[in-house]
């Protein structure tokens, strides 16, 4: 595998340069820091944290997906520990299901039980993927059921993700800013709850965007805000592709978005055949499964156990992102897709 450099140079919202570097074995890998002062980035080398396993094939997809323009375009992303960080000062950060207290000791240490019997088995790696999709099921499903029975309230909700340590990656906000003003939608894929991400996404960003969609477990709540059912079908980790325009829901009016036209909506999804995939699991790159989609770029984080994993993302994912990189990376492809410039 040959050394590639990618230099780029763009405005949309800041001035950001580096390059991206791949490498046949990355042995030290640094952190990457950006300064904002006045909207403007200091120019950041992103080539220790960044692996390229086939850079002529990547450089071929750009060319086929720029060509085709933004309007055949759309992202599928996953949230936890994609958008969002994996880590903060060494330790994990919460996810979006992770996050949430029911506001009842006895019902959130249930959920906590049920965590500590389920995770194990969903990282086992010889139990085979039929049985382990039942035990998913199982968890997701006792899961909600306790959700609802312990009387969770959107209030809880919002009480929740204030008291949370969960923090997106930098330049997320840049990010959708620039595919907003594309017109690209931004499909986000979580096994978690819509709600959830809805109100993380409220709070921790400094605003909304009506090109961002969520495909996760929502929520219905009663007139007194009070949880009384899940709508659609039920989303885990092992099956986030197999609902993918049927369950997609703009942010809803809590954040002030106009829902109306979703039919319309998804029928234009349905026509951007071209996509870049993010995600933080291999499982991950089934997301665009369910479209029907021509030429696809992948962007891997890899978070933890990066030795040991190093080499299955690099041969699965077109980029991989080391070390819990920010989305500097990511808003540079896009850049590189559709520049400012371009209609």
């Amino acid at each position: 595998m040959r050394v590639i450099s990618f230099w780029t140079r763009f405005h949309a919202p800041s001035s950001i340069r580096f390059s991206i570097v791949c490498h046949n074995h990355p042995q030290t890998h640094s952190s990457c820091n950006f300064r904002h002062d006045n909207h403007q980035m200091e120019p950041c080398e992103l080539s220790a944290n960044t692996v390229i396993a086939h850079p002529r094939a990547l450089t071929d997809k750009i060319t086929l997906i720029r060509d085709a323009g933004p309007s055949k375009f759309q992202v599928i992303a996953d949230f936890d520990a994609t958008l969002t960080r994996y880590r903060v000062n060494g330790l994990r950060r919460q996810t979006s299901h992770g996050l949430l207290q029911q506001g009842n000791a006895y019902y959130d240490a249930k959920r906590q039980a049920l965590y500590d019997h389920y995770h194990p088995l969903e990282i086992s790696p010889v139990i085979p993927i039929d049985e382990k999709t039942k035990l998913m099921e199982e968890w997701w499903s006792k899961t909600h059921e306790l959700l609802i029975e312990g009387g969770l309230t959107y209030d809880a909700i919002k009480k929740s993700v204030a008291n949370s340590s969960i923090a997106f990656r930098e330049g997320v906000t840049e990010l959708f800013e620039f595919l907003e003003k594309k017109e690209i939608p931004v499909l986000i894929f979580s096994a978690g709850l819509a709600d959830v991400i809805e109100e993380v996404l409220r709070q921790n960003l400094d605003r909304t965007f009506k090109n961002v969609k969520i495909v996760s477990n929502r929520m219905v709540f009663n007139d007194d805000g009070q949880l009384v059912s899940f709508k659609g079908n039920l989303i885990h980790v092992l099956n986030k592709n197999e609902h993918a325009l049927d369950m997609a829901a703009p942010l809803h009016d809590r954040l002030g978005v106009d829902i109306g036209e979703e039919d319309e909506e998804n029928v234009n999804m349905k026509e951007r055949r071209n996509v870049l995939l993010m995600g933080d699991h291999l499982g991950d790159l089934r997301m665009s499964d369910g479209l029907d989609y021509e030429t696809r770029i992948s962007i891997g984080f890899l978070n933890d156990n990066i030795e040991k994993s190093l080499e299955s993302y690099r041969e699965s994912f077109d980029l991989v992102y080391l070390n819990d990189a920010p989305m500097w990376g990511a808003l540079e492809l896009v850049s590189r897709l559709f520049s400012t410039e371009a209609r």
